[in-house]
C-alpha cells in the first residue's frame, strides 16, 4: 500500500494542524486521558489525607493498577491491530470510567473491592496507550505526526505542571469521592471525544498457535525488522531502570542530606517538567537531518541527574541539570514516537507500540526495587556511579545500530553498498513516495 492510499481523509497537509477538528478532537481525548492517568494517584493521596484510606492502602491500589496497566498493554495492541484503534480507545475509556466511579463505593467499606476497581482502572488506561499511538497515524498525515506527537506531549507536560494545584484547590470544595468522580468523567471524554481512525487494510495473520499469542509474537517479529528500534528501546530501558529510579530514590535523600531542605527536590523535580516543555516546543520545528542521533543524544542528556547527585554541586546546577535532562527526554520521545509510526508496518503499529510500552514501564518498578537495597548495600555514590554511567553508555551503543542515524530502516542497496542510510525528508504538505523505507 503507498503512502498516497494511506493518507487519511481527515487531516489537509495545507492546512496548520491546530486548525483541524480532527487532529483537535485527539488531542484533547489524549489529554483527558493523561489527565485522568495522572490524577488518579494525587487524589487517593488526598484520601490518605482526609482519612479515607491509609497510607498501605494507598500501596496496594498503586500496585494493583500498575499490574493491570502491564497487563492490558499487550492486549490492547492486538485488539487495536485485530479491529480498529478507535474502537479499543472507547472501550478502554469505558473501561477505565466505570471502575474509576466504583472506587469511591469502597471508601471505607470495601478494600477488595477498590483494589479490584484499580485493576481495572489501570487496565483501561494500559490498553489505550498503545490504540492511542495507532490512532494518531491514522488521523494525522505523516508531514505533520512529529507536530502532533509535540502537541500531545506538550499536553502531559502542561498537565503536569498546573494540575496538582488545581486538584487541591477543588479539594477544599468537594470531598475525595466527588473527585473520583470528576476523574471517571475524564475518562468518558476519553472513549467519547477522539474521531475515527482508517481500519487496516491487512489484518493479523493469526496462522496457527493461540490467536492472541501469535498475532502479539507477529509484531515482535515486526520489531525485530527494525533494528534502530531494538536498541533504542534498549537504551530507553536503561535510562528508566537506572536514571528514573535515581531520581526517584536518591534525589529525596541527597536533597535532606546535602541541602537540608526538600525545596530542592520540589526545584528539581518542576524543572525537569519545565525542561520537557521546552524540549517539546522545540521539537515542534527542529527537524534535524540525523535526527535519530540527536534524539539518542537526548537520551543520554538524562545522565545529567544522576550526575548532579553524585557530585557536591550547588543546588541551582543541581536544578540546571534536571532542566537539561527534561529537553533531552523530548528531544528523542517526539522524534521514537514519530519514527515508530511512520516506519512501523500500519496494521502492526499498535502491537510495536505495546512492546514500547511494556518494556519501559514494566522495568521503571524494577529499577525502583533494585535501587534502593543497592543504596542501602554500597551507597549513594557507587550506585550514581553506575546510573550515570549506563545513562550515557546506553544510547551511544544503540546509536550503533542499524537505521539508527535518522531512525529509519536502511536501504538493501545501502546496506549492500556499506554506504550509510539516506534520511526520510518530507516537507510540510509534501506527501511521502512509496521506498523501501516506509511502513506498509
Amino acid at each position: 500500500m503507498t503512502s498516497a492510499q494511506r493518507q487519511p481523509e481527515e487531516t489537509r497537509p495545507g492546512r496548520p494542524l491546530l486548525r483541524e477538528p480532527h487532529f483537535l478532537r485527539l488531542w484533547a481525548g489524549t489529554t483527558a486521558s493523561g489527565l485522568a492517568t495522572w490524577a488518579l494517584p494525587f487524589v487517593l493521596g488526598l484520601a490518605v489525607l482526609d482519612g479515607s484510606i491509609s497510607a498501605v492502602m494507598l500501596g496496594v491500589l498503586l500496585a494493583t493498577r500498575t499490574a493491570g496497566f502491564l497487563l492490558a498493554v499487550p492486549i490492547g495492541g492486538v485488539l487495536a491491530d485485530r479491529y480498529t484503534s478507535r474502537r479499543v480507545v472507547a472501550l478502554s475509556g469505558l473501561t477505565a470510567a466505570t471502575a474509576t466511579f466504583v472506587i469511591p463505593i469502597g471508601l471505607g467499606t470495601s478494600q477488595p473491592l477498590m483494589a479490584t476497581a484499580a485493576a481495572v482502572v489501570g487496565a483501561g488506561q494500559g490498553a489505550c496507550r498503545p490504540a492511542f499511538q495507532a490512532l494518531t497515524a491514522e488521523v494525522v498525515d505523516s508531514a505533520r505526526l512529529q507536530r502532533a506527537n509535540a502537541a500531545r506531549t506538550l499536553s502531559v507536560r502542561v498537565t503536569t505542571l498546573v494540575a496538582p494545584g488545581l486538584t487541591a484547590l477543588a479539594a477544599t470544595a468537594v470531598d475525595t469521592g466527588t473527585l473520583l468522580l470528576l476523574t471517571g468523567g475524564l475518562w468518558l471524554v476519553a472513549a467519547w471525544l477522539p474521531p475515527a481512525g482508517r481500519r487496516n487494510a491487512g489484518g493479523p495473520s493469526r496462522q496457527g498457535g493461540i490467536p492472541f499469542v501469535s498475532e502479539f509474537t507477529e509484531g515482535l517479529r515486526e520489531a525485530r525488522g527494525h533494528p534502530w528500534f531494538l536498541a533504542g528501546l534498549a537504551a530507553l530501558a536503561t535510562v528508566i531502570t537506572t536514571g528514573y529510579s535515581a531520581t526517584g530514590v536518591v534525589l529525596p535523600l541527597i536533597s535532606r542530606e546535602r541541602y537540608g531542605t526538600e525545596t530542592v527536590l520540589a526545584a528539581a523535580l518542576t524543572a525537569y517538567t519545565a525542561g520537557a516543555l521546552l524540549g517539546a516546543l522545540l521539537v515542534t520545528r527542529w527537524r534535524p537531518r540525523s535526527q535519530g542521533f540527536w534524539a539518542l543524544a537526548g537520551l543520554a542528556g538524562y545522565g545529567f541527574a544522576p550526575l548532579g547527585l553524585l557530585l557536591p554541586l550547588p543546588a541551582a546546577v543541581l536544578v540546571a541539570g534536571y532542566v537539561l535532562a527534561g529537553i533531552g527526554i523530548e528531544l528523542f520521545n517526539v522524534p521514537w514516537f514519530t519514527a515508530t509510526q511512520r516506519e512501523v508496518a500500519p496494521d502492526k503499529l499498535a502491537r510495536v507500540s505495546s512492546l514500547d510500552f511494556l518494556v519501559s514501564y514494566g522495568l521503571a518498578p524494577l529499577g525502583l526495587a533494585l535501587i534502593a537495597p543497592a543504596v542501602t548495600l554500597v551507597g549513594n555514590f557507587w550506585v550514581l556511579v553506575v546510573c550515570a554511567a549506563a545513562c550515557f553508555a546506553a544510547p551511544a551503543l544503540a546509536a550503533m545500530a542499524p537505521g539508527a542515524r535518522h531512525f529509519t530502516r536502511p536501504s538493501t542497496a545501502s546496506e549492500a553498498s556499506g554506504k550509510r542510510d539516506t534520511v526520510p525528508t518530507v516537507e510540510r504538505g509534501e506527501k511521502q513516495p512509496p521506498g523501501p523505507t516506509r511502513r506498509g
